[in-house]
Protein backbone atom coordinates (compact mmCIF):
# COMPACT_ATOMS: atom_id res chain seq x y z
CA UNK A 1 0.00 0.00 0.00
CA UNK A 2 2.72 2.33 0.87
CA UNK A 3 4.56 2.13 -2.64
CA UNK A 4 0.61 2.96 -4.44
CA UNK A 5 0.62 6.51 -2.00
CA UNK A 6 4.46 7.09 -2.80
CA UNK A 7 3.18 7.59 -6.52
CA UNK A 8 0.94 9.69 -5.56
CA UNK A 9 3.45 12.65 -4.05
CA UNK A 10 3.89 15.46 -6.01
CA UNK A 11 7.22 16.14 -6.20
CA UNK A 12 8.84 19.00 -3.88
CA UNK A 13 9.88 21.74 -5.56
CA UNK A 14 13.35 23.30 -4.61
CA UNK A 15 12.11 27.12 -4.49
CA UNK A 16 10.78 28.69 -7.18
CA UNK A 17 13.20 31.06 -8.58
CA UNK A 18 17.07 29.59 -8.32
CA UNK A 19 20.35 31.43 -9.40
CA UNK A 20 22.90 30.10 -11.81
CA UNK A 21 25.18 30.74 -14.71
CA UNK A 22 24.78 31.16 -18.30
CA UNK A 23 26.17 28.12 -20.01
CA UNK A 24 25.14 29.07 -23.50
CA UNK A 25 24.48 32.80 -24.42
CA UNK A 26 21.41 33.95 -26.50
CA UNK A 27 17.74 33.65 -27.00
CA UNK A 28 16.80 31.21 -25.74
CA UNK A 29 20.06 30.53 -23.26
CA UNK A 30 21.62 27.92 -21.16
CA UNK A 31 21.89 27.97 -17.99
CA UNK A 32 23.43 26.01 -15.26
CA UNK A 33 21.48 26.02 -12.01
CA UNK A 34 21.20 22.18 -10.21
CA UNK A 35 22.18 20.82 -13.52
CA UNK A 36 22.32 22.72 -17.24
CA UNK A 37 19.09 23.58 -18.20
CA UNK A 38 18.95 24.38 -21.89
CA UNK A 39 16.53 26.31 -24.30
CA UNK A 40 15.40 28.87 -21.34
CA UNK A 41 13.68 32.11 -23.00
CA UNK A 42 15.06 35.65 -21.77
CA UNK A 43 12.56 38.14 -20.26
CA UNK A 44 13.43 41.73 -19.33
CA UNK A 45 11.14 44.74 -18.78
CA UNK A 46 9.14 46.20 -22.08
CA UNK A 47 11.13 47.67 -24.96
CA UNK A 48 14.48 46.32 -23.28
CA UNK A 49 16.21 43.68 -25.10
CA UNK A 50 19.43 42.05 -23.71
CA UNK A 51 21.61 38.81 -24.01
CA UNK A 52 23.06 37.80 -20.96
CA UNK A 53 27.50 37.02 -21.25
CA UNK A 54 28.48 32.96 -21.19
CA UNK A 55 29.19 32.90 -17.11
CA UNK A 56 27.04 35.66 -16.24
CA UNK A 57 24.88 35.21 -12.78
CA UNK A 58 21.23 35.18 -13.54
CA UNK A 59 18.17 34.39 -11.75
CA UNK A 60 16.19 31.87 -13.10
CA UNK A 61 11.99 31.56 -12.50
CA UNK A 62 10.33 28.35 -12.62
CA UNK A 63 6.93 28.78 -14.04
CA UNK A 64 3.74 26.87 -14.71
CA UNK A 65 1.98 24.60 -11.81
CA UNK A 66 4.77 22.60 -11.08
CA UNK A 67 8.00 24.60 -12.33
CA UNK A 68 8.01 22.86 -15.53
CA UNK A 69 8.68 25.93 -17.87
CA UNK A 70 11.63 27.83 -16.08
CA UNK A 71 12.82 31.31 -17.66
CA UNK A 72 15.65 33.83 -17.50
CA UNK A 73 14.46 36.95 -15.56
CA UNK A 74 17.43 39.05 -15.22
CA UNK A 75 21.10 39.38 -14.42
CA UNK A 76 22.61 40.30 -11.39
CA UNK A 77 23.37 43.61 -11.48
CA UNK A 78 27.09 44.83 -11.47
CA UNK A 79 29.00 46.84 -8.69
CA UNK A 80 28.22 50.32 -10.12
CA UNK A 81 27.96 53.29 -7.89
CA UNK A 82 24.85 54.63 -8.69
CA UNK A 83 22.57 57.69 -6.45
CA UNK A 84 19.03 56.89 -5.21
CA UNK A 85 17.09 56.86 -8.30
CA UNK A 86 19.94 56.58 -11.26
CA UNK A 87 19.28 53.96 -14.02
CA UNK A 88 22.99 52.55 -15.69
CA UNK A 89 22.10 50.88 -19.03
CA UNK A 90 25.61 49.33 -19.98
CA UNK A 91 27.81 46.99 -22.06
CA UNK A 92 31.65 46.71 -22.28
CA UNK A 93 32.68 50.58 -22.85
CA UNK A 94 29.48 51.90 -24.06
CA UNK A 95 26.87 53.20 -21.19
CA UNK A 96 24.26 55.46 -21.01
CA UNK A 97 23.30 56.85 -17.35
CA UNK A 98 20.09 58.34 -16.30
CA UNK A 99 19.91 60.47 -13.41
CA UNK A 100 16.73 61.76 -11.65
CA UNK A 101 17.95 65.14 -11.88
CA UNK A 102 17.31 65.04 -16.05
CA UNK A 103 20.83 64.62 -17.00
CA UNK A 104 21.74 61.87 -19.30
CA UNK A 105 25.64 60.78 -19.44
CA UNK A 106 26.66 58.98 -22.86
CA UNK A 107 29.59 57.18 -22.67
CA UNK A 108 31.52 55.57 -25.96
CA UNK A 109 30.36 57.04 -29.84
CA UNK A 110 27.33 58.30 -29.92
CA UNK A 111 25.59 57.75 -33.51
CA UNK A 112 22.39 58.81 -34.99
CA UNK A 113 21.15 57.09 -37.80
CA UNK A 114 24.50 55.62 -37.94
CA UNK A 115 26.13 58.71 -38.43
CA UNK A 116 28.55 59.89 -35.67
CA UNK A 117 27.43 62.70 -33.64
CA UNK A 118 30.03 62.48 -30.74
CA UNK A 119 32.81 60.32 -30.62
CA UNK A 120 34.62 59.45 -27.67
CA UNK A 121 37.58 61.64 -26.86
Amino acid sequence: MWISERSQKRTVLDGMAQVGYVTLPGDPAGVYLDGERRELPLFGPGGYVWRPARNAQVLVIKAGGDGEAPCVAGARCGQASLEEGEILIHTGTAAIRLSPDGVVNVSGALLVNGRAVLTEE
